[in-house]
């Protein structure tokens, strides 16, 4: 499941555990991802799923439900 993976890569980046991240979680004030945590995380997810985040998008991108969304949106 897309959310699965979004989180375990997340949980991977930030060092937390899986289990702490849920979709409302804030990325930088629930999660303490930082600006480069975020960079590192978006790139990562963009040749995983052969997306672009375009810079108007990532503005948006305040929670891990937020990720998912936009992943659903642009494959499908």
């Amino acid at each position: 499941m897309l959310s699965d993976k979004v989180k375990k890569a997340l949980a991977e980046q930030l060092m937390l555990d899986e289990a702490d991240i849920k979709t409302e979680s804030r990325l930088v004030e629930d999660l303490g991802a930082d600006s480069l945590d975020l960079v590192q995380l978006l790139i990562l997810l963009e040749k995983e799923y052969s997306v672009t985040f375009e810079e108007e998008e990532i503005k948006d991108v305040k929670t891990v439900g937020d990720i998912i969304g936009f992943l659903e949106k642009h494959i499908g």
